[in-house]
């Protein structure tokens, strides 16, 4: 199992989180499986950015973004070199250290 550690949010996780979770599972699912409800607009397909995260410790032992991944980014908001979708990252044999922005770009509710 490889420690994932979420830092404190003050909606989504206000005090922070440790999980233990399997090798080769999505970030996104296993983030929401733990009750934290990260926005995820496009149901994991990487047609949004609204999973952006960011891997603060561990982004190296992690497959790189592909091309599509980082069009997606570019829409994020509070992009930093350390920033990934979480329905695209695979969880590694390494820990990961996680940041969740303080906000997220949701266009599709945004128009609500």
């Amino acid at each position: 199992m490889t420690q994932l550690t979420i830092l404190p949010h003050p909606e989504l996780c206000p005090q922070g989180m440790q999980i233990e979770a399997k090798p080769g599972k999505v970030l996104c699912d296993t983030l929401l499986n733990a009750g934290i409800a990260l926005e995820h607009a496009c149901d994991g397909v990487c047609a949004c950015s609204t999973c952006h995260v960011i891997i603060q410790q561990g982004n190296a032992s992690l497959a790189a973004a592909s091309d599509e991944e980082e069009d997606q980014l570019d829409k994020a908001w509070g992009l930093t070199p350390q920033s990934r979708l979480a329905c695209q990252v695979k969880i590694g044999s390494e820990a990961l250290t996680i940041a969740l922005p303080k906000y997220s770009l949701n266009h599709a509710r945004e128009m609500d």
